[in-house]
């Protein structure tokens, strides 16, 4: 065969691949969005992304510079296609009156779908009404999360900017193959629920190289979680890294296979923390690993509490029913802001098991920082201060 018609089935083979790639590009603008941040641009949104989903090919919506206007939105699946990306290159805005999303359980929801990616962009949720509403005492609503996947697949959330949510930031539920990269959340420290990142009943879990400044947890993990891998992450002002509360439910999936390492806490509540409450339960938390972690003046560098009772409501004298094993603690260096810098307040009736501390040093005010135990076994390798109670 000839050079000349290799080169011509090449170049035919590579048009015809490229054209059944061709990706539908949909401008938000051209369906009625307006960038002026007061116009309602929700139903533009819906019929780009009713058009992308209909699509038998790749889609790309295209969110431009500026400043739009939308009230809480589903974008559902099931999709003709799993690949459809959406750039946001503006703000996205929530109403200025939390009233008129604050009851939804999501601000923007995406449900059932299958290779979402969203590049970019800043969500603007409008939160610090409601927060100062939730703080005086009154009765409000409970508020929305920014950012909901629910029953999704191989999703991708790149280079977003998350502002003063309602509630929570971003949430992952019941979700597979999730990659979060670039993130930055920020909210005010005493803002009320506003949790970072919420992963719960998912698997395969990725969050990287992401700030988190916010008033809850930086990243939460509930139940029902495996598979989960959180790298080179900021924490703070928040209440650090939780896995739980788990065992609210009697019957209740575990947590396994999470690894946080190379994660940075400045004034936060709690660094990395494991808390379930205390009552009966069948969750569980396994084969945990907190490495490389550095502390900056935090209230509980290292803490596991399986006596978490909010307002002391339905758990009195209870004991947790949450087992939790093979934790390892591996490179944990900084500063406690108490005296108590490692804390282990496990379950009397399931005590935690093969906890392990390995090269831990964190200190109080110049001082070596204490350690307090309950129901705790484990070992230590390498330098651990303050001295193992374990």
């Amino acid at each position: 065969m000839t050079t000349h018609r290799l080169l011509f089935l090449a170049l035919l083979s590579l048009f015809f691949n490229s054209s059944l790639a061709a990706v539908v590009k949909l401008n938000v603008i051209s369906y009625g969005a307006k960038a002026d941040g007061t116009t309602d641009s929700t139903k533009a949104f819906l019929a780009a992304w009713t058009q992308a989903c209909g699509s038998t090919k790749p889609a790309t919506i295209y969110v431009p510079k500026g400043r739009f206007l939308l009230r809480n939105v589903d974008f559902r699946g099931q999709c003709n296609n799993n690949a459809i990306l959406i750039r946001i290159d503006g703000t996205l805005v929530a109403p200025a009156d939390y009233r008129v999303i604050g009851t939804a359980n999501n601000w923007l929801s995406f449900q059932n779908v299958d290779g979402v990616s969203i590049f970019g962009g800043i969500l603007d949720g409008k939160g610090t009404r409601l927060w100062a509403c939730k703080n005086s005492g009154k009765r409000c609503p409970s508020g929305a999360t920014s950012l909901g996947f629910s029953n999704s697949r191989n999703i991708v959330i790149s280079g977003l900017t998350s502002l003063n949510s309602q509630m929570f930031h971003i949430v992952i539920n019941g979700c597979n193959n999730v990659k979060v990269e670039g993130v930055r959340v920020s909210a005010s420290g005493n803002s009320p629920n506003t949790d970072g990142i919420h992963v719960q009943s998912s698997s395969g879990v990725t969050i990287l190289n992401s700030r988190i400044e916010t008033g809850d947890d930086c990243i939460s993990v509930g139940p029902g979680t495996s598979n989960l891998w959180i790298e080179n992450v900021a924490c703070g002002p928040g209440h650090g890294i939780s896995i739980g509360s788990l065992g609210k439910e009697l019957e209740e999936p575990g947590v396994q296979n999470v690894t946080v390492k190379t994660v940075t806490f400045t004034g936060t509540q709690n660094g990395v923390r494991i808390k379930s409450w205390g009552r009966h339960s069948t969750g569980f938390a396994r084969n945990i690993l907190f490495q490389h972690a550095v502390m900056t003046d935090v209230e509980n560098p290292i803490v596991i509490d399986q006596h978490y009772c909010p307002d002391e409501k339905n758990c009195p004298g209870q004991v947790s029913g949450v087992k939790i094993s093979e934790v390892t603690y591996q490179d944990i260096h900084g500063t406690s802001a108490t005296e108590v810098a490692v804390k282990f307040d496990c379950s009397s009736k399931y005590p935690c098991t093969d906890i392990r501390l390995d090269d831990v040093k964190l200190t109080y005010r110049n001082k070596p920082a204490e350690a307090s135990c309950s129901n705790a076994d484990g070992t230590t390798s390498g330098f651990v201060q303050p001295s193992s109670c374990l």
